[in-house]
């Protein structure tokens, strides 16, 4: 450790949850969790939607329409000609794909803002909450929930704490992040000593102070321990199978680098909270279509961060 290292860490002190909770208020808001692309959503959301429509509300956001093409012309589609106009990509992706891309381009973007220069890696990072956001959908299909887009949100959500921590306690996270990466040891038992209080708490925490839906809230605090939610318990439980199955894909970074066994996922409480009456053949069935849709996740990824 260098003697730069030595003194910060010195210096840096555990808060307790009244210093923490006031500093929060510092914490700019995230406004596309309120209203993430209003005018798309109601398009998408209509009986009848037409491509001509869906691609000029697209166009007027660039940062969505770069996604848009970069998304359709990765690998992940194998197409033999670039598509380089809005209304083919719309086509091609489908209705679905694009009500996540109308949800991931604003929230990643204030996320990166709000993380501002804070030594990370980022990219990885959100290469994590998209992941684990498809991926809980994924899962939540495989137990016949309806589509919803909250459940995916709340997936993209789950790690807000740690967006917060760098922005708020960015000391504190720089010094946990070096721990963790050199020590390997939990990530949450990290925070605590460090800081006074782990991301999951910490992001629940900022949700709440924003009146933000309840879904979310729960996401963020309980991905870790789904079985403590009291009104979404399925859908956090959809959460942290997801985070443990990007985690031992190796998929992303989210900060934690305690390794995952191969069986992780499918043993958690949280998979039997999903299943409680399934039988072994139908688990079987659940757990072979996961790992098909998580084969298939890094090539989607490269088309969306």
């Amino acid at each position: 450790m260098s003697m730069s290292q030595v003194a910060t860490t010195n210096r840096l002190t555990p808060l307790n949850r009244q210093q923490i909770t006031a500093r929060l208020h510092s914490c700019p808001r995230l406004p596309s969790l309120s209203t993430v692309n209003s005018a798309l959503r109601e398009l998408l959301a209509a009986d009848q939607s037409y491509t001509a429509q869906i691609s000029e509300v697209i166009r007027r956001d660039p940062s969505l329409t770069a996604r848009l093409l970069r998304l359709v012309n990765s690998v992940y589609f194998g197409l033999n000609v670039p598509v380089n106009s809005i209304e083919e990509a719309v086509f091609y992706l489908g209705l679905r794909q694009i009500r996540q891309l109308a949800m991931v381009t604003p929230v990643i973007e204030d996320f990166q803002k709000m993380a501002g220069n804070t030594e990370f890696p980022w990219r990885e990072f959100w290469r994590h909450c998209i992941g684990t956001a498809i991926m809980a959908r994924e899962v939540l299909s495989a137990v016949r929930m309806p589509n919803d887009e909250a459940d995916y949100v709340a997936g993209l959500v789950h790690d807000v704490g740690k967006i917060v921590m760098a922005a708020v306690f960015p000391q504190h996270f720089a010094e946990i992040h070096r721990r963790s990466s050199e020590t390997k040891a939990p990530l949450q038992a990290i925070e605590i000593e460090v800081l006074g209080m782990d991301h999951a708490e910490l992001g629940g925490l900022y949700l709440e102070q924003h009146r933000l839906p309840q879904v979310m809230v729960e996401s963020a605090r309980f991905h870790h321990a789904p079985e403590r939610a009291s009104q979404h318990i399925q859908i956090v439980a959809a959460v942290h199978v997801a985070d443990l199955l990007l985690r031992h894909a190796q998929i992303g970074t989210s900060g934690n680098y305690q390794s995952v066994a191969a069986e992780a996922w499918f043993e958690t409480p949280a998979w039997h909270l999903l299943f409680p009456n399934q039988t072994d053949s139908a688990k079987a069935i659940a757990r072979a279509g996961l790992n098909r849709s998580l084969e298939r996740l890094p090539m989607i990824l490269e088309g969306l961060v």
